[in-house]
């Protein structure tokens, strides 16, 4: 008997996610762990594996479709099952379609449900694109059918959104240049003819179809920017740590010359880069075995301590914020850190990391110094115990056995949630944290 293939709760309290890709075509046989479907979440995208050989007979919604949890996805079968009617086998399992079921999309198989087509209605062929193109494409309110595609196979990628989206913008604000002769707002430059490779760190915005143009109320222009998925999730998950959790904050200054130092030598002809951020997350590592117990987490009904020591680390996206973990970095080198972190962003800026790669960790490194802040504070990443806000480092007039000095100063913050730690134990750990910094051999050690 064929079953169906349900949209998996991909984390708790998922309630949707969107259908990213089949990579099994329909009537291919695939084996047990086979991926046979991808799913993006908010911040992550998760393969599905099968958990037995069979065949995948339909699938009954199309890529890019967010879709709810526990939705029918797709009728599978035995790999030694035949089954001859499709429409009857979906109908015996409750699921029901419209008159034009049977309709597919470029011979694919697909067929609509619950009124939801899988093709086209003006008859257009759909269009591949990535899943990160396909997200930002919906968040500005573009159709991925409607853009030309750069990327292999004609594959809509994230630079044609991008072209697409500076060019739309230009139009709109010659438009309103040319209604309005008084505007203080000039049209932006057309788009070059070719769009540049697409970098891997080069941030987007996304602009509504209803919000690009400027709007003129009462005298005054604003954008209105309809909030993402991960936007929402984003907010919702601060806003709840912040109502939640009792913050407490300390703050620590290290001279770090000697760490700047050490950073170079390790760079001096290695082909992996070593950043400052893995030298610091390596000392957060560090601190927390001097300090057992920092590395905990409130679960509600107890305080869950580790043996290892497991560290997010906050990326920056086009689209939000998310915060990969790097486990057991106790046990790591710094080049096995910095390996694993520039991967964490080059998938993260991609929309490629894994949920399970979202998921642990006692603490966050958050780290704004590239962008000359001195020093900030940080809301926590819930169940963790503690966030540490890094600032950027700077040459400052230090005094020293009475004598004036110049040193280079970093100026971290530390956010604590009262409830699993108190504040003595957080001001051990800080030392230890500041002494890793100023003595960074020892952080290798």
């Amino acid at each position: 008997m064929p079953e169906l293939l349900r949209m998996p709760e991909i984390a708790a309290a998922t309630t949707s996610a969107v259908l990213a890709g089949w990579p099994v075509a329909v009537n291919t046989r695939f084996a047990a762990q086979d991926v046979i479907a991808t799913v993006e979440t908010d911040k992550a995208v998760v393969d599905v594996e099968a958990e037995s050989d069979g065949v995948l007979l339909r699938t009954l919604v199309t890529e890019g479709t967010e879709v709810d949890v526990g939705t029918p996805i797709a009728l599978l079968a035995r790999a030694d099952e035949t089954v001859d009617d499709i429409d009857a086998a979906l109908a015996a399992l409750g699921v029901t379609a419209p008159d034009d079921a049977a309709a597919t999309v470029a011979g694919n198989g697909t067929a609509p449900l619950d009124g939801v087509a899988p093709f086209l209605p003006d008859g257009r062929t759909r269009r591949f694109a990535s899943p990160l193109a396909r997200r930002m494409a919906g968040e500005a309110g573009l159709l991925v059918e409607d853009l030309a595609g750069t990327g292999p196979g004609g594959r809509i990628v994230r630079r044609d959104v991008e072209a697409a989206l500076a060019q739309r913008v230009a139009h709109e604000e010659a438009d309103v240049h040319d209604a309005s002769p008084a505007a203080l707002v000039p049209p932006a430059a057309a788009p070059a003819a070719a769009p540049a490779p697409e970098p891997a760190t080069q941030p987007w915005t996304p602009t509504s179809r209803h919000a690009a143009a400027a709007v003129e109320s009462a005298g005054e222009r604003y954008t209105d920017q309809p909030l993402s998925r991960m936007r929402k999730a984003v907010a919702a998950r601060l806003t709840e740590s912040k109502a939640t959790a009792p913050h407490f904050y300390l703050r620590g200054v290290a001279r770090v010359d000697k760490l700047l130092e050490l950073r170079a030598d390790l760079n001096d002809g290695a082909d992996v880069r070593v950043s400052v951020n893995d030298l610091l997350v390596k000392a957060v590592a560090k601190a927390h075995q001097a300090v057992p117990a920092m590395n905990v987490v409130w679960t509600g009904d107890a305080i869950r301590s580790f043996s290892g020591v497991d560290v997010a680390v906050a990326v920056a996206t086009g689209s939000g914020l998310v915060t990969p973990v790097l486990t057991s970095v106790e046990a790591r080198s710094i080049t096995e850190i910095a390996r694993s972190t520039q991967d964490f962003v080059a998938r993260a800026r991609d929309g490629r990391l894994q949920q399970s790669e979202l998921e642990g960790g006692s603490v966050t490194v958050t780290n704004l110094g590239m962008y000359g802040v001195d020093e900030f504070a940080a809301i926590l990443n819930p169940p963790q115990a503690a966030i540490l806000a890094v600032g950027a480092a700077k040459q400052e007039a230090v005094v020293t056995d009475g004598r004036l000095e110049v040193a280079t100063v970093l100026r971290v913050t530390l956010s604590v949630d009262h409830r699993p730690v108190d504040g003595a134990t957080a001001a051990q750990w800080m030392s230890a944290f500041v002494g890793l910094l100023e003595r960074p051999v020892r952080i290798l050690s």
